[in-house]
């Protein structure tokens, strides 16, 4: 019978018409031009020389009135007031007013933080942040004595016009001698803002 043979032959046929399937993935790579990726890493490069440049390391020598005089390594970032705090602070006899704690350091840079009352060499060698020390003479001799002063002498102190001095001189005119310098507070126009600016250069004699 021919009948089985055609199955046979149509099943074959099915068969090698049906192949196995295989799914394939695609992979997409995405590159760089040689030109862009030149420019980036030129890129890179520079900002980490700028950074370089800008921030990088110096020696500071802290001496004088702090509790750990010595040679320090910062950064051009750091300021005076981290050269304190790294050498331990201040002591009791440092001399503070003329510290300019703001200030960047510098690269072989010397603080000296002289003590109080003490006359610095003016001839020291490098770079001195401090300046020296005014001695108790000098001081006293540039202060205003409140009952002797003239309006001229009187507008060389800080905040005092020819108007507060000549309220200054009446003052003393009415009410007599100054006794203490605070009652320089009890003139118009001089309030506790101004007294603290005057205090350091006034003097009642």
């Amino acid at each position: 019978m021919l009948f089985p043979g055609i199955v046979c032959m149509i099943l074959l046929y099915i068969f090698l018409q049906q192949g196995p399937s295989e799914e394939k993935e695609t992979l997409t790579i995405t590159t760089i031009p040689d030109e862009q990726s030149e420019e980036i890493n030129s890129a890179d490069a520079a900002n980490e020389q700028v950074e370089a440049v800008s921030i990088e390391e110096i020696m500071v020598d802290v001496k004088g009135a702090v509790h750990s005089p010595g040679v320090y390594v910062f950064t051009t970032e750091n300021r005076v007031i981290d050269a304190i705090e790294r050498a331990g602070g201040y002591t009791q006899e440092a001399e503070t007013t003329a510290v300019n704690h703001a200030q960047k350091l510098q690269d072989e840079m010397v603080i000296y933080i002289p003590k109080i009352g003490e006359e610095m060499d003016q001839s020291v060698s490098g770079q001195v942040v401090i300046a020296p020390a005014a001695s108790t003479t000098e001081s006293t001799a540039a202060q205003v004595d409140l009952n002797r002063a003239d309006e001229a002498a009187l507008t060389t102190l800080p905040g005092i016009g020819p108007s507060k001095a000549q309220a200054i001189i009446a003052y003393r005119e009415e009410n007599g001698s100054y006794k203490t310098i605070d009652d320089l507070k009890n003139v118009t126009g001089i309030g506790d803002k101004t007294f603290e600016k005057l205090k350091e250069f006034i003097v009642v004699k």
